[in-house]
């Protein structure tokens, strides 16, 4: 049996008018990963969330299974998704 392996959930962090955010997202479509795109900038609760989780209040934060990626920093994000 070949092993298949899980995708972890990836959540975004973003502004709509935050360059990198946007980059990450555009990455992520063409990798073929989903993930859950969360305004920070229109939810207050997201954003409180995404604060505690990072310790810090910049966009993207990148949630990747549990792993807190702070900015769109390809080779930690195709680390913790297991892409070569």
């Amino acid at each position: 049996m070949p092993e298949v392996k899980k995708t972890p959930r990836v959540i975004v962090f973003s502004t709509p008018t935050c360059t990198y955010c946007n980059a990450a997202k555009r990455y992520f479509r063409e990798k073929g990963v989903a993930f859950k795109d969360v305004d920070v900038s229109r939810d207050a609760a997201a954003a409180r969330d995404m604060v505690r989780r990072s310790g810090q209040s910049g966009v993207p934060v990148i949630d990747i299974g549990g792993k807190i990626i702070v900015g769109f920093d390809r080779p930690k994000i195709d680390q913790y998704l297991g892409i070569k």
